[in-house]
């Protein structure tokens, strides 16, 4: 018997790879398919089952061009009625890889058709569980993500959630090996660990929703400080359940060179947004006006998801060369498959036209603290709520950059000064608000990594209302 986990960084997320006797399945894959088949064939061993635990709401999983290449079913859980040829498992249903097997585990809280495979070994002894959204390292799935579609509240779901943890989880062994489809950085829970596998006996320890005394006392543990989920979910959801255009022709129309003036009609005549994907550094030094700067180097798929939210959105690319395959290849795994060209020789092929450049002020935080001590301008601090509250500049005002598509018309028209943890994520909002029409501000380079080297006052206090 033969596992791999096939973790992806910037999505928090696994899929995996098993294997026996010439035979494999692979839960939860990803968008881009080709990297199963060739581990399978390089291993002499060919694809019989695709399961998956449910409908992903963070990413777009490549279940059907899986199926369509090697011709293996995809099996989903009870509930879950897609709208393409899939087996519907019965709980407790067995299915055969080689000489172990897999059996399904019906587990729903996270969604109503969230499964959990248990993984027995060639003398039947269970070995391994894959648990999806149901159980992660030091957490379980958050449970209002399908309250709507399925007409019950979030402290419904939490409920299911905890009868299907404790009926069908909670027995089993604690030398199980658990897999979840999530780590630490994933929308989908609040308080996942950094590993990304573990023993039960562990879990059982130390993940706070297993030791909760009660039935009522998981529903409040599980549902207390949920943020709203970004508004991209909704849509890959229905793209993993519907069904969505073969990857390969994603990036085939993606990869179309573009010179500055076909890229230029495409901004005005199809509405297209230009996703500059460079290093906020070289961002800030001259980019195409109202682009959106989203670097491809850190979380770049969800902060897509996040900030420009509709995956029905055309785009067209500024890369740095080499990249473009890439980027389309990122973008296709949140469901952003209206990819129409890239830039050919990035921006400087626009500048070479002799097109309109835009910059953005960007300044070290020692020229920060220089303004903030002496003219007491405003300050935007766009990291997470939770980061604020461990420790920001005193009179910071918490804008998360999740939410910028609600708060960015708040911003008046006094100069402020406007930064994150290190710069990644203030070049984002940065763009957003200057192809938004407001450019009264500086951004600061470092974050709040380098402003807390500062004599800047700081403070871990309550954060100031706005």
């Amino acid at each position: 018997m033969h596992i791999e986990q096939i973790y992806t960084g910037c999505l928090a997320q696994g899929a995996y790879y098993i294997e026996s006797n010439g035979e494999a399945a692979i839960v939860d894959p990803l968008r881009e398919v080709q990297p199963y088949i060739d581990l399978a064939t390089s291993r002499g061993a060919k694809i019989k089952y695709i399961f998956e635990t449910h409908f992903h709401a963070d990413f777009v999983s490549g279940h059907l061009d899986l199926s369509r290449k090697t011709g293996a079913p995809i099996i989903y859980g009870p509930n879950s009625n897609p709208e393409f040829e899939a087996h519907m498992a019965k709980d407790h249903e067995v299915f055969n890889i080689g000489d172990c097997s897999i059996k399904v585990l019906h587990t729903p809280g996270h969604t109503l058709e969230s499964t959990c495979y248990l993984l027995k070994d060639e003398n039947g002894k269970d070995n391994a569980l894959f648990s999806g959204d149901t159980l992660f390292l030091g957490d379980v799935g958050r449970p209002d993500l399908a309250q709507k579609a399925a007409d019950m509240t979030q402290e419904d779901l939490a409920g299911m959630l905890y009868d299907s943890l404790m009926t069908q989880i909670m027995p089993l062994a604690d030398d199980l090996i658990i897999y979840p489809a999530h780590g630490a950085g994933s929308a989908c829970g609040k308080n996942m660990m950094k590993e990304t596998l573990d023993v039960f006996g562990n879990q059982k320890k130390m993940n706070y929703a297993l030791n909760q005394p009660s039935r009522e006392a998981f529903i409040a543990a599980v549902t207390d400080g949920l943020t709203p989920p970004p508004g991209y979910f909704g849509m890959n959801v229905a793209m993993n359940k519907k069904g969505y255009q073969s990857f390969d022709e994603v990036l085939a129309k993606g990869l179309q060179a573009l010179d500055a003036d076909a890229l230029e009609a495409l901004v005005n005549h199809e509405n297209a947004l230009v996703l500059d994907v460079r290093a906020a550094a070289d961002f800030a030094k001259g980019f195409i006006p109202r682009s959106v700067n989203i670097g491809l180097k850190g979380d770049f798929a969800p902060w897509v998801g996040a900030v420009i939210m509709d995956v029905n959105q055309p785009l067209v690319l500024v890369c740095n060369e080499g990249e473009e395959e890439e980027t389309i290849t990122r973008l296709s795994r949140v469901g952003f498959d209206k990819v129409l060209g890239y830039l050919k020789g990035g921006i400087h092929t626009w500048i070479q036209a002799h097109k309109e450049i835009d910059t953005v002020d960007r300044i070290e935080a020692e020229e920060f603290a220089n303004i903030y001590n002496a003219e007491n301008t405003e300050v935007i601090d766009v990291r997470k709520e939770t980061e604020y509250d461990t420790e920001h500049v005193v009179h910071a005002h918490s804008r998360p950059l999740a939410y910028i598509n609600e708060w960015f018309s708040s911003v008046g028209k006094e100069p402020f000064l406007l930064h994150c943890q290190g710069g990644y994520r203030s070049m984002i909002a940065a763009s957003i608000l200057k192809a938004r029409g407001i450019h009264n501000f500086k951004e600061v380079d470092g974050g709040y990594k380098a402003i807390s080297a500062t004599s800047v006052a700081k403070t871990s206090e309550q954060k100031v209302q706005a």
